[in-house]
């Protein structure tokens, strides 16, 4: 039975890992069904079972997928707060210990043995970009190419989901012994900054590494964050060696190998809250490769205004839950030690504290998302298990009824359906051609809403009229027999200073007769069995009339206003030779299109 998902933030990131290094992990083999449902246990989703052949066969054809590996991937769907989760280090050690076989373990933070911490130094420039920077060591750690590919990786995750593309914060992990502190942190004009960017064979000036990105699939989306401020951030390393330009590129001399053995990692942000729990959850994920498993050596960063902080923190802090609470807002009627014992299973080690009225739970670093309550008690409820709580009937019992518009909305489709139309459903957004310069009017009188920054010339506005969609619709259409009748009853989005968000929607029911004579006739006579259904009678005092309007969609003298309930509800008549033109289309048509909304 798979009736209830977690609730968690939409647009879940994916993550892919090898299916023979996660049984490894795992210590025993499953079936891709025992997978499934060990997933689903711990509120993932196994989303899908491919292989980097498969994908790129999928996404650039067979040709190109030819030399790709065929080694099994799961790609599991993550909670898109869950951070700790997405790559395999994390997502291991949280279903280890969901299953009991191991305990969480416990990151400590630790300073280097003869006092030599390495120091991190903001210098005052760093404000007018990115002013905040963290940093901290893994000290004797040990990579494989797996581990390295999955470092390289959760970086990467973390970049488009926490750092927000880079914005808030900005990852740099750098081969230590290749460079000596202190380091400093600051920001120059972008003529001043010159080094050799990773992987490539020369050295350049930031300017030309902007000009050199600017064609680059992965990095031209970063870019724009610092291009148009005066002044570069960049990381110097005490001899003057460049670390990184944060955000868009390491330097090539502080690259990580295979053979690596102490990474410094750095971590440039304009939003601390972010940059710290970024930082903590890199080191404690890849800490249990370090010699000393499960610790990091702190480095210390010092501000222009001589402020000193230690990083990482890796804080773990407490809370208070009553178990009444968790067992009400659940639905279930467990004991203290037994909700304790689920909440330790998702490693938050908790216990019964006074007289069995509380449990004090403590969220370790890697958990960022907790931040109220409820998120106790949601972890609590995935592990007793969503599919495991008795289903109830709730004590407030209410009957549910249809909303009227949406009711009126399907009676009408029906008829329109019975009376010989085909109903088509086309896009909410369209073009600012398609509802203004396609029907001769400006865009400015159309009271369209406008989107932002839209990825493509199709979806610039919410549509206005339904009148465009059905015209496209025919367009795509034209080999179909004649004649062509189509009607659509959906919402247009109009502004209105009005309302709290500054714009409404309308419910519209448009309908169109496309053949080798206009066919006024056959749309008025819908316009009657309309009115008809919706008992307004024709009569100018309590029904419905139409007189003649001008309307540079509809051809001269052809046109008609319907006005019904004391208003004018919409128009009809036979559309205009460029109108069909511009359409694309060759035949007369004849449209109407009507507010329903007064009908109700």
């Amino acid at each position: 039975m798979r009736s209830v998902a977690v609730a968690q933030l939409s647009d879940m990131p994916t993550v892919s890992v090898k299916r023979e290094l996660l049984f490894q992990a795992l210590g025993r083999r499953y079936t891709d069904e025992e997978v499934d449902e060990l997933c689903f246990e711990f509120g993932l989703e196994l989303d899908e079972i491919t292989s980097e052949k498969d994908i790129i066969s999928k996404e650039q054809g067979d040709g190109k997928a030819e030399s790709a590996s065929d080694i099994i991937l799961y790609k599991i769907d993550v909670p898109a707060n869950r951070y700790d989760l997405l790559c395999l280090e994390g997502l291991v050690r949280g279903l280890q210990v969901f299953k009991e076989r191991i305990k969480a373990p416990r990151y400590k933070r630790i300073m280097p043995a003869n006092s030599d911490v390495q120091r991190l130094i903001i210098t005052e420039e760093t404000a007018q970009v990115r002013p905040h920077a963290v940093a901290a060591v893994l000290r004797n750690i040990t990579f494989s190419k797996d581990r390295y590919d999955s470092f390289i990786d959760l970086q990467e995750k973390l970049h488009q989901n926490i750092c927000r593309k880079r914005a808030l914060v900005a990852i740099g992990t750098h081969d230590l012994d290749t460079i000596s502190g202190p380091f400093t942190y600051t920001a120059r004009p972008p003529s001043e900054i010159r080094f050799k960017p990773l992987n490539q064979s020369k050295e350049y000036t930031a300017s030309e590494i902007m000009d050199l990105y600017r064609t680059d699939s992965q990095l031209k989306h970063y870019l724009h964050i610092i291009e148009n401020k005066p002044l570069y951030p960049v990381i110097y390393d005490s001899n003057g060696v460049v670390l990184s330009m944060p955000p868009i590129i390491n330097g090539d001399h502080t690259k990580i190998s295979l053979n690596t053995r102490n990474v410094f990692v750095e971590c440039t942000a304009t939003d601390i809250t972010k940059a710290k729990i970024v930082l903590d959850i890199l080191v404690t994920m890849f800490s249990e490769y370090c010699e000393k498993q499960f610790t990091v050596e702190a480095a210390e960063v010092t501000y222009h205004n001589g402020k000193t902080c230690i990083y990482p923190e890796l804080a773990y802090r407490r809370e208070k839950v009553k178990p009444d609470l968790m067992n009400k807002k659940i639905g279930i009627s467990e004991t203290p030690s037994s909700l304790a014992k689920l909440l330790t299973r998702m490693c938050l080690k908790s216990h019964v504290t006074g007289n069995g009225n509380s449990i004090e739970i403590e969220i370790p670093p890697t958990r960022a998302d907790i931040i109220h309550a409820c998120d106790i008690i949601e972890d609590a409820a995935i592990a007793y298990g969503y599919n495991n709580i008795q289903m109830t009937i709730p004590k407030t019992y209410t009957i549910a009824n249809q909303f009227p518009l949406n009711k009126l909305t399907e009676l009408l489709r029906q008829d329109l359906a019975a009376a010989g139309f085909t109903e088509a459903l086309t896009f909410a957004l369209c073009s600012q051609e398609d509802i203004a310069d396609k029907l001769g009017v400006d865009i400015s009188s159309t009271k369209a809403v406008h989107i932002a920054n839209p990825k493509t010339a199709e979806f610039q506005v919410a549509r206005t009229s339904l009148l465009p969609g059905l015209l496209k619709t025919i367009a795509a259409n034209r080999k179909m027999p004649l004649p062509l009748k189509l009607f659509e009853i959906s919402d247009i989005v109009v502004k209105d200073s009005t309302k709290d968000v500054g714009a409404r929607n309308q419910r519209n029911l448009c309908a169109i007769y496309y053949n080798k004579n206009p066919g006024f006739e056959v749309i008025h006579g819908l316009l009657d069995r309309v009115m008809q259904l919706l008992a307004v009678p024709p009569s100018k005092e309590s029904g419905y009339l139409i007189k003649a309007a001008d309307d540079s969609a509809f051809f001269p003298g052809r046109c008609a206003e319907i006005l019904a309930k004391g208003q004018s509800i919409g128009k009809l008549g036979v559309l205009h030779p460029d109108v069909i033109t511009k359409f694309e289309l060759t035949m007369p048509c004849s449209a109407l299109e009507i507010n329903i909304e007064p009908f109700l």
